[in-house]
């Protein structure tokens, strides 16, 4: 426990002169509000520091804003991106006059889940791993007017640069969607991923490795190693913070947006998960099938009975739908399978043993809050669990087979998952009660996320035409 006075030790040991508090906003950018170090004592850990979160979306509402932030001691991380000696703090949002925390507050909604798994006596713990993927660019640009609208993207290892006048071309470019596992000289990120790694672990966040992934023009893998619920989820926000800002000081811009790229793979962010009562791990059972407790299955059950709900907190965003399509190894329907990398929730093969055994959900994306993401698929899971929903029952599984050569009767057990955000949203108005229970999520959550994210993106993106639109349609 850091509490005050180990605070006061790392700010004196390290002559630090900026304390930075940052939290996540409700659709999981991180917000920062700084202090110099004259100004922080112990009634900033008891009292926080007062914010307008009214001018933080889906928060609070202008008549009613006033809200503070409250740091967590133990997220205190010297920040290596401030030039002036910086101490970086994770805060969850509290009501002003009250203390109570901000029922909305992302970072508590997970933490009420993981109290929720404990209070019901399931399992005492629960070890999460996130696979970040993203793709890096040498050159960004885009815009949005009346009259136009266009992007562009650039990356020196994309192979339409083969030829590209101006360049010094050596010939060393990755085809298109040959990218997985990429050595040097084509390979050109290797090192900044190093960077961003030793930096990561620097952070208390252990990572499994790093390689570049399958999209050619710059796409790349940090995995992070299993770890408790709230480490993952805190440790998943600052991971995506350090690779953006190392991208940066090399010149360079990082993106976790699923679909950045036509025809190119798409970037996920699977989590693995599995839970625990004290060391010992509740999904393992060496005579159960695949591995797997009863337990493990029926929280298989729980992920994929609300699936199409749950993509509404591990998708949210219109883009993700564009990754969600076949011929990607992308999940397009709703089963479990081993080693499947068409199944919406895998088990990895090499992870059998009582230690390692875990499932993996594979449909999530770097667009999603991490807090509300986690706490999300957790509700499902021990929904499964409460209600002992067997997949197997319902032909959910295990799928070990290329889906394209199942029978009709096989498909018509899988439910597939949501094509647009809308669909995804939808699907959550009507099957959200198993993410309220015991006021995990409010009652007033899902309203709030689902008028925010139909008014704000999904009907702002269907609302403008498409340039697509006018390479079909101009000439009509």
């Amino acid at each position: 426990m850091k509490g005050y006075e180990g605070l006061k030790n790392l700010i004196r040991r390290h002559g630090v002169e900026m304390i930075d508090l940052k939290f996540s906003d409700l659709f999981g950018r991180w917000q920062h509000v700084t202090l110099p170090v004259s100004a922080f004592g112990p009634g900033v850990l008891r009292r926080g520091v007062a914010f307008d979160g009214s001018s933080v979306a889906g928060f609070k509402r202008k008549e009613a804003g006033d809200l503070t932030l409250i740091p967590d001691p133990e997220t205190a991380l010297l920040d290596p991106f401030w030039e002036t000696p910086t101490l970086s703090l994770i805060c969850q949002a509290a009501e002003v006059d009250t203390r109570k925390w901000f029922s909305r507050d992302p970072r508590g909604i997970a933490q009420r889940a993981q109290s929720f798994m404990r209070k019901l006596g399931i399992a005492t713990d629960s070890l999460w791993l996130a696979e970040l993927e993203f793709y890096v660019f040498s050159e960004v640009s885009y815009g949005n007017e009346i009259n136009s609208s266009f992007y562009r993207i650039d990356s020196e290892e994309a192979d339409w640069n083969t030829a590209a006048p101006g360049h010094a071309q050596l010939g060393h470019n990755i085809p298109h969607q040959g990218g997985y596992h990429a050595i040097a000289p084509l390979d050109r990120l290797y090192k900044m991923r190093t960077v961003m790694s030793g930096m990561i672990e620097a952070a208390g966040m252990p990572v499994r490795y790093h390689h570049h992934e399958v999209g050619g023009p710059g796409q790349c893998e940090i995995e992070l190693a299993r770890q408790p619920m709230m480490k993952c989820a805190d440790g998943t926000m600052w991971a995506k913070y350090v690779v953006k800002n190392v991208a940066v000081r090399n010149g360079r811009s990082a993106t976790f947006m699923p679909k950045p790229l036509y025809a190119e793979a798409g970037s996920g962010m699977h989590f693995h998960q599995n839970l625990l009562q004290g060391r010992r791990n509740l999904f393992f059972d060496r005579r159960g099938p695949d591995g797997l407790s009863k337990l493990a299955l029926h929280y298989i059950g729980g992920l994929l009975e609300h699936g199409r709900a749950l993509l509404a907190l591990t998708n949210p965003s219109t883009n993700s739908y564009k990754r969600l399509v076949s011929g990607f190894e992308a999940p397009t329907l709703l089963f479990y399978g081993v080693a499947n990398r068409s199944a919406a929730v895998r088990l990895p093969k090499y992870a059998n043993e009582a230690a390692e055994q875990r499932i993996e959900f594979r449909p999530p994306d770097g667009t999603c809050n991490v807090y509300l993401a986690m706490a999300g698929m957790l509700m499902a899971g021990l929904d499964g669990i409460r209600r002992e929903i067997d997949p197997r029952d319902f032909g959910w599984g295990p799928i070990n087979e290329n889906v394209r050569h199942l029978s009709r009767k096989a498909l018509r057990c899988l439910a597939p998952v949501p094509t647009s955000l809308s669909e995804a949203l939808t699907a959550l108005e009507k099957d959200h009660a198993f993410l309220t229970e015991a006021d995990v999520f409010p009652e007033d959550f899902v309203p709030a996320w689902v008028e925010q994210k139909m008014i704000r993106e999904a009907e702002e993106v269907r609302n403008r035409p498409h340039p697509y639109e006018m390479t079909l349609y101009y000439d009509f």
